[in-house]
């Protein structure tokens, strides 16, 4: 029976070992999580093996021999071993329980000075707002520093999910929620929503990229400092890219904004190559300006910052997130009503 349970250990272990159940680890609190999971695993092969071993040995010691058609012995039981299959497994669902106690309550813990990050979830984008007012649709994090997320959610239950940082936390109307991760690694992340939250769930992802502390303070200041209406973008590679972009057009930004807010989850508009049906077209505004009797501009602007003043024929009210005055900056809504009104320059 020893031999039995020593195999199903090694069968057990190879497959928790050799397959990559984890992505690797990129947070203070996936380190914990990964803790807990191999607390748990271990604790499940001992009890994999012991039962494997106790099955494999009784089957084949005390199967019935041919040609044997008597009844078994009549026993009552082994009060010993029933106090023992009873008391051992409460202890070890209640270790599982306690290290999963602990663990939860130091992933709350965000340290003494963490970073403030507020989260705006709507179908089907992310933003994130930092200290003094500055906006990003890229999640960017200072290494080895403890984020607080204040979490809202304009229409649906949608859920924070950065599968290399390990914590998770559902997004839903009505509350505000929290989460803290501290990044021990730089590098460039994904961010994703795991709450099925309508047709364009699959798109509602969000870059995230973990820069050095340095870096992140640059690229914070030079986010607060940059001109109004520059339509700057989230940076790439080393240097300036490390601290923010340039600037662009009126059009660049309204482009920009059209995507990272999540428009195209749920529009048509063959200027930015989407076609999706939740809510209506956006070729040609026109004729649903002239019917509500204000101008084009106009018309765009009341429906982004007002969604149910105006309902178009055969859609429902309630759909839109109502939000976006608050989730985009003035210069973003400026620029978006320019770009989907068709004033933006080329």
């Amino acid at each position: 029976m020893v031999v039995i349970a020593a195999l199903a250990v090694l069968v057990g272990g190879l497959v928790a070992v050799l397959i990559p159940w984890l992505p690797e680890s990129a947070s203070e609190e996936m380190d914990r999580i990964v803790f807990t999971y191999w607390f748990a695993t271990i604790i499940c092969i001992g009890i994999f093996a012991l039962v494997a071993a106790v099955i494999v040995y009784a089957v084949w010691t005390f199967r019935v021999q041919p040609d044997d058609d008597t009844d078994g012995p009549p026993i009552h039981g082994h009060t010993g071993l029933e106090i023992a299959w009873t008391v051992v497994p409460a202890i070890l669902v209640i270790a599982i329980g306690v290290v999963s106690a602990v663990v939860l309550s130091q992933n709350a813990d965000a340290g003494p000075d963490p970073l403030k990050v507020r989260v705006f979830a709507q179908q089907f984008a992310w933003r994130f707002v930092y200290e003094n007012d500055v906006r990003s649709n890229e999640l960017v994090l200072p290494v080895d520093r403890g984020v607080e997320f204040t979490m809202v959610s304009a229409d649906v239950i949608h859920s924070l999910w950065i599968p290399e940082m390990g914590q998770k936390q559902d997004v839903v109307p009505g509350i505000t929620t929290e989460i803290v991760i501290t990044p021990t690694r730089t590098g460039r992340f994904t961010l994703i929503c795991t709450e099925l939250c309508g047709l364009g769930h699959s798109t509602m992802r969000a870059p995230v990229r973990v820069l050095t502390q340095a870096n992140f303070a640059t690229w914070l200041e030079q986010r607060a400092q940059a001109e109004p209406g520059t339509g700057e973008d989230e940076g790439e590679g080393e240097g300036k890219g490390e601290g923010g972009g340039t600037g662009g057009s009126v059009q660049e930004l309204g482009a920009t904004t059209f995507a990272q807010a999540g428009c195209g989850g749920c529009h048509a508009f063959a200027k930015a190559g989407t076609d999706a049906q939740i809510g209506p077209a956006l070729d040609d505004l026109t004729a649903a300006a002239n019917e509500a009797g204000i101008p084009v501009p106009e018309f765009v602007r009341s429906s982004i910052v007002d969604p149910d003043a105006v309902i178009a024929p055969d859609y429902q009210p309630g759909v839109m997130p109502k939000d976006f005055a608050q989730s985009l900056s003035p210069e973003e809504l400026d620029a978006l009503v320019a770009y989907l009104s068709g004033e933006a320059s080329e």
